[in-house]
């Protein structure tokens, strides 16, 4: 199959091979979003008068055939195409012809690339977002079931001073929040379109841009030519970086989960249907699901480096250093996704041996409580801390309970205002659910066989 830039003599297969890569693999993803894009682009051409109203006709129904045959799996994408950008436009020519050719004016394969990315991150930063406060909503929900349960606090991995389940679940509930809303700024950032930045120029043919950003549902257009294509790889490391700091709260809590699970230690325990098994240990239950997310929050944190590299010394202009910004992109972005996911799972379904957890209140963990009873003594805090530190063995008796209410500080564990976080998880959810919900009416409005794009 002759390629959209060939003008002689055929491409040597070795090239072809290095060049395209599994670009043409990828592109499975972006299906949708390259067709809400055509679309969008066509209706361009039209009000330019490229297009009559009976080719933008012809042009948006088999635009939406592309759509229909893609859900069924019946829209490959071969080598020869060498990505899904240009496997439309060779069925648009297929079942057209001579108007599957016009398709093309004023737009480079580079911007139309482009406008499917970042047609594809915007609903994903916000299918993101929503899942890590759905996420936050379940670890604050298990901290207010278990607000009053005592949990040894740690330190440096020994005993520290006492805690609650309720405090050590808010913890990453916060974090999780905070994940959220940087997500969603991401989000605002992405919403602008490049389409007709063309190869990084413009072209001679005006074409409103603004028309198109409005069919697409973006907020404005990404003003400079030039800087929409020199954006690219950038914005999608902003987005997985996003994603990053996501992942690196799930492996620490991953990480806790599987510490804290420990037969020896069994302040929780993972249900049997979170667990694989041994192929040689009859008795073994592996929490492999977690292990994972501390392996895959390094992918993801090497998909953002790697995009970054990949960018790192480009010129100005389009370069083909950028195609290999793609993979890490869909790669790092599916691992935070299904990560965020499986964790939500687990916190849903898992047990607290809260017996387990007040056998872990040795004598030490009162040691501050002990300093502190006796602040108001003639001695200063660093006599009494000096004083009980040398007499460890004369620390008072406590009730772990009575010693986590007393805590009244804010964000202590008898002040922990759950609630509040609660609510500012539930606002997120329910605004991503109405954006996603605008979003799709957008996508209705563009092409009525297209739901999602992720």
């Amino acid at each position: 199959m002759a390629k959209l830039w060939q003008k002689g003599d055929n491409l040597d297969s070795l090239i072809e091979e290095f060049t395209v890569g599994n670009d043409y693999l990828l592109d499975e993803n972006l299906i949708n979003a390259d067709v809400l894009g055509s679309i969008a682009h066509a209706r361009v051409l039209h009000k330019a008068k490229i297009l009559s109203s009976k080719e933008l006709e012809q042009l948006e129904n088999v635009l939406n055939e592309i759509v229909i045959l893609h859900k069924k799996g019946s829209f490959p994408i071969t080598i020869s195409d060498e990505d899904g950008h240009t496997a439309i436009e060779n069925y648009l020519v297929k079942k057209l012809d001579q108007v599957g050719k016009k398709i093309h004016t004023s737009r480079s394969r580079n911007d139309q690339v482009q406008t499917a990315l970042r047609l594809w991150m915007r609903e994903f930063a916000i299918v993101m977002a929503l899942e890590v406060a759905l996420c936050a909503t379940k670890l604050f929900e298990f901290a207010k079931k278990w607000e009053m349960s005592p949990m040894p606090g740690r330190t440096h991995m020994q005993l520290a001073m006492p805690s609650s389940v309720g405090l050590w679940a808010a913890s990453f509930a916060e974090e999780l929040v905070d994940e959220a809303i940087h997500l969603n700024n991401i989000a605002s950032l992405l919403d602008q379109s490049p389409l007709g930045s063309a190869a990084s120029y413009g072209t001679p043919i005006e074409v409103d841009r603004e028309l198109a950003a409005k069919e697409m549902g973006f907020k404005k257009v990404q003003n400079n030519v030039l800087y929409a294509n020199n954006s690219r790889g950038k914005f999608e490391a902003i987005l997985i970086d996003g994603c990053d700091y996501v992942t690196l709260t799930l492996s620490k809590l991953a990480q806790d989960l599987l510490l804290f699970s420990l037969d020896e230690i069994g302040y929780f325990s993972l249900p049997v249907e979170l667990c694989t098994g041994s192929s040689i240990m009859p008795q073994k239950k592996n929490p492999d699901a977690l292990e994972l997310i501390r392996s895959r929050s390094a992918v993801v944190s090497s998909s953002s480096y790697k995009i970054k590299e990949i960018i790192r010394a480009l010129p100005s202009g389009y370069n083909r250093d950028f195609q290999d910004t793609k993979e890490p992109l869909i790669v790092g972005a599916k691992a935070a996704l299904l990560a965020t996911k499986v964790i939500s799972l687990t916190i849903d379904k898992l047990q607290v041996n809260e017996e387990n957890l007040i056998k872990g209140f040795k004598k030490e963990i009162y040691a501050t409580d002990e300093v502190l009873k006796h602040i108001d003594s003639e001695l200063p805090f660093r006599d009494l801390y000096l004083k009980v530190g040398q007499n460890l063995d004369k620390v008072g008796s406590y009730d772990p309970y009575d010693v986590i209410k007393e805590r009244k500080s804010v964000g202590t564990s008898g002040n922990l205002l759950a609630d509040i976080g609660l609510d500012e998880a539930n606002k997120i959810v329910k605004q991503n659910q109405q954006k996603l919900d605008e979003l799709s009416e957008i996508y209705q409005k563009l092409s009525a066989s297209t739901t999602w794009l992720i």
